[in-house]
C-alpha cells in the first residue's frame, strides 16, 4: 500500500479536548442559526431554506418558441433574481419545461400565492421577449407540501433505521462501545452538515436529502477502518494501554485515510465547481459531509470509544476490589454447613456400637 506518511507519531488523543471543542462549536453554531431564524419567522420554515419539494409552491408549464435548454432558462431567471426555481424538461413535448418556484409567504397555499409565483416567472421571461411571441404559459398549478412532509418523514425513518443497523453490526463485529461511538460520529457529521445549510441558507431539496442518506453510510467507512486496526493492535500488543494503541492505529491508517478520502473530496469538489446549480446542493452536502466525516473518525469516534472503554474498565476494577474487600462472614445458624458440623460432632461423641 502507498504510504504518504512514514514513521508518523502524532498524539491525537492528547488533542481530544480541542477536537471536541471544535465539534461542539460547529454544532452549536448550526443550532443557534436554526433557532434564531425560526424565532425570527415563527410562522414559517426559515430555520432551513426548504425547496419547493418540502415547502410547496407554484409550477408553471411553459413552452418556448425557439429551442432552448434548462440552463439557459435558469440563467434568464437568475438575472431577474429568481434563483430558487427548479426547472424540469417535459420529455414528450419539445421546448416545454416545468418551472417550479417555492412559496414566498409563510401561510398556507392560496390562489394569491400561486399568482405571485406565476408573476415572478412571467416577469423574468419577458426579458427574452413578450409572451406569445417568445414563450407561452400553458398552465399553472399549485404544489402542496404534503408529499414533501411524507418524504421527509420517510427519510428520517430510513436514516434512523440505518443508524440502528450500523450499531447492531458494529457491536456484533467489535464491541457495543465501538458501535455507539461510530453512530455518535455519524450523528455529528449530519448535524454539522445541516448546520452549514442553515447558516448559509443553502436550499434543501430532495437531492440534498439523498446526499445526507449517502453520507450516513459513507462517513462510517473510515471509522470502521480505524476501529479494525485498533482491534488488531489490541490482540498483538496486550501489554500496551488503549490510549497508545488508539494513537498508533490512527497514525498507521492515516495514509490510507488521506489517499481515499482525499480522492473523494477532489471528485466532489469538481461537482461543486462544474456541476451547475442542479447538483449544487447535492455536491455541497457531500463535500462538507466527507470532510467532517474524515475529521470525526479521528477526532470524535476514537476519543469517545477510548473514554467509554476506560470508564467501563474502571467500573469493573472498582467492582472487583469491592468484592475482594468484603470480609468472610460466619455461617448462619440454620445453614447446611452448621448442620453438617453438628452431625459430625454428635457422631464423634456417640459412635455406633459403643456401650
Amino acid at each position: 500500500m502507498i504510504q504518504v506518511f512514514k514513521s508518523i507519531n502524532i498524539d491525537w488523543l492528547g488533542r481530544r479536548r480541542l477536537f471536541i471543542g471544535i465539534s461542539v462549536a460547529l454544532m452549536l453554531a448550526g443550532l443557534g442559526s436554526a433557532m434564531f431564524r425560526q424565532w425570527k419567522n415563527p410562522n414559517g420554515t426559515q430555520a432551513f431554506n426548504l425547496g419547493v419539494d418540502f415547502k410547496g409552491g407554484t409550477v408553471v408549464t411553459t413552452r418556448f418558441n425557439q429551442p432552448t435548454t434548462a440552463e439557459a432558462i435558469r440563467g434568464v431567471l437568475a438575472r431577474q433574481r429568481v434563483t430558487d426555481a427548479t426547472i424540469q424538461g417535459v420529455t414528450d413535448r419539445p421546448n416545454t419545461f416545468l418551472i417550479k418556484v417555492p412559496l414566498e409567504g409563510t401561510g398556507e397555499q392560496s390562489q394569491e400565492e400561486v399568482e405571485q409565483g406565476r408573476k415572478r416567472i412571467r416577469d423574468a421571461l419577458n426579458t427574452i421577449g413578450p409572451e406569445k411571441e417568445a414563450y407561452e404559459i400553458l398552465g399553472t398549478d399549485a404544489v402542496g407540501a404534503v408529499a414533501g412532509a411524507q418524504l421527509r418523514n420517510k427519510a428520517i425513518a430510513v436514516t434512523l433505521a440505518a443508524l440502528v443497523g450500523m450499531l447492531v453490526f458494529i457491536a456484533f463485529r467489535f464491541e457495543w462501545t465501538y458501535g455507539a461511538a461510530a453512530v455518535i460520529a455519524v450523528f455529528h457529521d449530519v448535524l454539522v452538515t445541516l448546520g452549514f445549510f442553515s447558516i448559509f441558507q443553502w436550499e434543501i431539496s430532495l437531492t440534498v436529502i439523498a446526499a445526507l442518506l449517502t453520507l450516513v453510510g459513507a462517513s462510517v467507512n473510515d471509522t470502521i477502518v480505524v476501529f479494525d486496526r485498533i482491534r488488531e493492535n489490541r490482540r498483538l500488543h496486550r501489554r500496551e494501554t488503549l490510549y497508545k494503541i488508539t494513537n498508533d492505529s490512527i497514525n498507521q491508517t492515516l495514509s490510507r485515510t488521506v489517499i481515499t478520502q482525499g480522492l473523494i473530496i477532489l471528485s466532489v469538489l469538481a461537482l461543486v465547481i462544474f456541476g451547475g446549480d442542479v447538483l449544487r446542493g447535492f455536491s455541497l452536502a457531500l463535500l462538507i459531509g466527507t470532510i467532517v466525516g474524515t475529521y470525526s473518525s479521528i477526532a470524535v469516534a476514537s476519543p469517545i470509544m477510548v473514554w467509554w472503554e476506560q470508564r467501563i474498565e474502571a467500573a469493573n476494577k472498582a467492582a472487583a476490589l469491592g468484592a475482594a474487600s468484603v470480609p468472610n462472614r460466619p455461617p448462619r445458624a440454620g445453614s447446611s454447613k452448621v448442620k453438617a458440623e453438628a452431625l459430625t460432632a454428635r457422631a464423634e461423641k456417640h459412635p455406633r456400637g459403643a456401650v
